[in-house]
């Protein structure tokens, strides 16, 4: 890409509709990032984004950084344009938003870093705590053509400070912030058990909730109507139990569910009721599972799950929890693939923005590959070339990610006249397939 900035006419498309966040001096750098970072296979700091661009030879390293560190531009912003072009791009016109909340660890050292600190990391394999930043991320999942499983692509997120907001508190401002950028869409948020807090009391009529509920939560029954008494009227009626009360007492029924990519047989049953202690007087219905091989042991159930919603049936309520899990993927990609969270920055601004940017960047590359790549002819060249991988039916993340870059390449390699290449240009070509070797 020398001495400016080139890309794709596919890609090209898709960063267009992120102009208006940025001036024009800033997009041509952001657009510029955004190559460099899909280009570069490892060391994907800023400094790694600006050769992967091929800039490094003609723009000096200071303009990636104040990027970050310096110019004008919201994180929020350019995640809530991204979650218009995944709305428009990859839902139907009125199909509801499935919206996954979520926190995950990115590992850093430094004292000078911003907002460092001892962190719980639920990807951890061994200790649950480590050092670094921690970041609540939202996600809108979504489902491929061209893949059983859903995917969990990132739109926003927020970095936890000591002392600042909770997660949960910083979850509710992020759905908080979507649903005023689609006002006339229904939106499905679901998370795990830290986030059925009252952080997300009276969520609003347009948000349904669903997480999953504690052993110990106690549910109660609606509040009974008024008696014309003097008095404050009582907000709850009796006391219901646990969810192991609510098991011991429910009718079960055997049903087919469809979670993590297989449809099972389980048994459920579900009550409309109170979860007092965490939504308050807001209406509740707890679905509780348990496989079919457990058989009628009386007040035994594997999963007790909480839902807002009033409408969907148990089994849909079930299979939306089960789909919380992409992002649980889509953080192991990001860590392991894409290579978010490989940026050193210190200050303020630039640890704010980076995180998010690269997750965009992951989120671009679904999009991206989506709407133009050929996803069975990508499938069956790599069982050409792998013929012992005979179980491979979906592409993978760094199938899409392999796929861009290959985009790239040739563009960089077909841009300009078709005359006899400069020497130049020649010992920029070798230097691009020297970094995707």
């Amino acid at each position: 890409m020398p001495r400016g900035t080139s890309l794709p006419q596919s890609l090209r498309c898709i960063l267009d509709g992120f102009s208006d966040c940025f001036t024009a001096p800033t997009f041509k750098v952001f657009s510029a990032l955004v190559v460099g970072f899909i280009a570069r296979p490892a060391s994907r700091t800023v400094c790694g984004m600006l050769t992967g661009a091929g800039l490094a030879r003609f723009w000096h390293h200071a303009r990636a950084h104040r990027f970050f560190a310096v110019a004008r531009w919201s994180a929020c912003e350019v995640g809530l344009a991204l979650a218009a072009l995944l709305v428009r791009h990859l839902l139907g016109p009125d199909e509801p938003i499935l919206l996954a909340v979520d926190e995950t660890l990115f590992r850093r050292r430094g004292p000078k870093v911003h907002a460092i600190g001892w962190w719980h990391d639920g990807s951890a394999a061994g200790r649950k705590v480590g050092l670094g930043n921690s970041w609540v991320v939202a996600a809108i999942i979504v489902r491929l053509p061209f893949l059983t499983r859903p995917v969990a692509l990132p739109v926003l997120a927020a970095l936890c400070t000591k002392p600042g907001p909770s997660k949960p508190a910083l979850a509710r401002e992020l759905t908080d912030a979507l649903t005023q950028h689609f006002p006339t869409r229904t939106i499905h948020l679901v998370a795990d058990a830290a986030y059925g807090c009252g952080a997300f009391a009276a969520i609003g009529a347009q948000v349904t909730m669903t997480t999953r509920a504690r052993s110990n939560a106690v549910f109660y029954q609606p509040a009974p109507p008024r008696t014309g008494k003097r008095g404050r009227p009582r907000l709850r009626g009796q006391r219901i139990g646990t969810p192991a009360d609510i098991a011991a007492a429910g009718t079960w029924r055997t049903t087919r569910i469809t979670r993590y990519g297989k449809t099972v047989t389980c048994q459920v049953t579900e009550i409309s009721c109170l979860w007092y202690g965490a939504w308050r007087t807001d209406p509740v219905r707890v679905v509780l599972v348990r496989d079919s091989h457990r058989g009628k042991t009386r007040g035994t159930y594997d999963i007790a799950i909480v839902s807002t919603d009033q409408t969907a049936s148990a089994e849909d309520i079930v299979a939306r929890y089960a789909a919380r899990w992409s992002l649980e993927v889509a953080f192991f990609d990001a860590k392991n693939i894409v290579g978010v969270g490989e940026a050193r920055n210190r200050v303020k601004k630039a640890v704010e923005r980076t995180v998010p940017f690269t997750l965009y960047c992951q989120s671009l590359i679904t999009v991206w590959y989506t709407i133009n790549a050929n996803p069975a002819a990508n499938v069956g060249e790599r069982r050409r070339n792998a013929p012992w991988y005979r179980h491979k039916k979906n592409p993978s993340t760094i199938d899409m990610l392999i796929a861009l870059r290959r985009a790239i390449i040739t563009h960089e390699l077909t841009q300009g006249s078709p005359g006899q290449a400069t020497p130049e240009e020649i010992q920029h070509a070798h230097s691009i397939w020297d970094l995707v070797a």
